[in-house]
């Protein structure tokens, strides 16, 4: 008897611990809010390929839907920002998601960046050139 409920518990544990991790994955997509004027400017699908997680434009909340980037680099320049990869190659890093990049569509800047999750419903993006100490912070919030 002393041994089911070890293992009752054990599983428990087990399915607790998974539902956990699920939760607390960025995939899905997120209300993008601008750091310096507080408003919500976008959504981006946030989406993992080839063991990366990557980020694309999926609406626009302050400019048309047919909105091109003019400031952004390369293969980038003058392409619609709808379902444009703003973020990119972000990989798994202890409890979080670095290594990867971000690029700013309003001023086609790119930078290093961190991603965390703050709860199931917010994650945290740190761009940064050089070193993080020399960055901002996001907040974005999943939209359900």
């Amino acid at each position: 008897m002393y041994y089911k409920n070890l293992l009752a518990c054990f599983v428990f544990i087990l399915f607790a611990s998974l539902s956990l991790s699920a939760q607390s994955s960025p995939i899905g997509t997120w209300k993008t809010i601008d750091d310096e004027t507080g408003e919500a400017k976008s959504y981006v699908e946030i989406f993992e390929q080839d063991g990366k997680i990557h980020g694309k434009l999926v609406k626009l909340l302050q400019v048309a839907e047919d909105t091109t980037c003019d400031k952004c680099p390369g293969d980038k320049k003058d392409k619609p920002l709808m379902n444009m990869v703003i973020l990119w190659d972000l990989e798994t890093y202890k409890d979080y998601w670095s290594y990867g990049k971000i690029m700013d569509p309003n001023n086609g800047k790119t930078y290093k960046c961190s991603l965390w999750m703050e709860g199931e419903d917010k994650v945290k993006l740190r761009g940064y050139i050089g070193i993080s100490a020399l960055g901002r912070n996001q907040t974005w919030h999943r939209v359900k």
